[in-house]
């Protein structure tokens, strides 16, 4: 699993450049049409959060803990929850919410297959 969390960390970042030049371009085409639309914003806010939890899920994924994972769901959930509300003009936020349920469920699968001390 600690190959698996480092990929899928490395992943994440990646994604998290895609989404800032997404966020970025969406933010600057609001403004310009002077739009009340928040997924420029909302796609930034995800991008961190995508960072955020690759971050942690490289920093712990030798951890024989818990919390690591726990830590990254929650950060993915709140993550996926953000994209999906705010897709409405910007709808390449489904996609990325999409990756973080999956990244989610990733993290609540390895919380199952942990070593029990």
């Amino acid at each position: 699993m600690k190959v698996a969390k480092l990929v899928t960390a490395i992943i994440s970042f990646l994604f998290c450049g895609i989404v800032l030049f997404q966020s970025c371009a969406t933010g600057v085409v609001n403004t310009l049409e002077e739009s009340s639309d928040l997924g420029g914003s909302a796609g930034f806010i995800v991008a961190i959060l995508l960072l955020a939890g690759g971050v942690v899920q490289i920093v712990t994924r030798a951890s024989e803990k818990k919390g690591g994972a726990i830590a990254c769901m929650v950060l993915f959930l709140i993550a996926a929850v953000l994209a999906f509300a705010n897709a409405a003009v910007f709808k390449d936020l489904t996609v990325w919410g999409g990756w973080c349920v999956i990244m989610a469920l990733l993290n609540l699968i390895s919380l199952f297959l942990k070593k029990k001390a």
